[in-house]
């Protein structure tokens, strides 16, 4: 009997170790990126279709919450700030939560993102921003929800959500100005000491011209006004020595090693110690 027991027992395993079987989604997974100006948005939900069905105030109730989807919460995500109808918010990521009404949707964006779904318990202080935006009723059909983005132009443009006979438009406004003048002055002001120890490292690494890598971390220390730290003067003090400077890379290494005791910096003190004992300065 415990052996027949045993047999059953393998038999169900084995079936269920077998028994995944893949069959399409209801309401299929989706991922949106676009860049809008100097912008990335991304965008993660799951889109339900009508099939037959009245959406908006039945499938999807007036003035009931809704997670803007299907399955785990909408979520959306970019890299600057970002205005979304007035309202400023960080770069990061955050779920979209509507509540829609026949003239307009309330809309939210709740720093977590855990959720499947609707949070279990809404927890207020999660709302970073409370918007509203005006629905639009349209002459096509939207079987599908889908969100996208419209009217682009390098400030922003509109976050839009379709579904039904519904759209509603959420105007994004973005620092584009501004972060293209922030460009435009580091690109002017040149190389910064750490574009400059880079290049060096780079050509030091991969054995490129070591003559140029000498240049441009002596460009890199000297952008530091006496203030390079212990990690870019052993670098400096490894391509002079490369480069057959045994004297400057002597006193290089002794700039390192006073930085690294003072930062406490095991690591780089027994670096620079090995390096001054090959070198016949200890």
């Amino acid at each position: 009997m415990k052996k027949l027991f045993l047999l059953a027992t393998a038999i169900l395993l084995s079936f269920q170790g077998h028994a995944q079987l893949q069959t399409p989604q209801p309401s299929p997974k989706s991922s949106l990126k676009q860049n809008v100006g100097l912008t990335e948005f991304n965008i993660d939900y799951s889109r339900p279709s009508m099939r037959d069905r009245e959406v908006f105030g039945n499938l999807v109730p007036y003035g009931k919450m809704w997670r803007a989807g299907a399955n785990q919460n909408t979520v959306i995500s970019f890299n600057t700030m970002v205005n979304f109808n007035g309202t400023e918010l960080k770069p990061g990521s955050y779920a979209i939560y509507v509540t829609p009404h026949k003239k307009y949707w309330e809309i939210y964006l709740y720093n977590d993102t855990s959720n499947w779904g609707l949070p279990q318990n809404w927890d207020e202080s999660k709302v970073v921003a409370s918007l509203k935006a005006e629905t639009h009723k349209t002459a096509n059909t939207q079987e599908t929800f889908t969100i996208y983005f419209s009217d682009l132009h390098n400030d922003g443009g509109n976050l839009v959500m379709h579904w039904e006979n519904t759209m509603v438009k959420l105007p994004v406004q973005l620092p584009t100005q501004e972060l293209t003048m922030k460009n435009i002055e580091k690109t002017l002001n040149g190389p910064t000491a750490n574009d400059y120890y880079a290049a060096a490292n780079y050509y030091y690494e991969s054995g490129n011209d070591i003559k140029q890598a000498l240049t441009w971390i002596g460009k890199s220390v000297e952008m530091q006004n006496g203030k390079a730290p212990f990690w870019v003067l052993r670098k400096k003090s490894l391509i002079e020595a490369k480069a057959g400077l045994k004297e400057q890379a002597i006193e290089s290494a002794k700039a390192s090693l006073a930085g690294a005791r003072k930062a406490g910096n095991a690591d780089y003190i027994k670096m620079n110690t090995d390096s001054l004992k090959e070198w016949g300065a200890m």
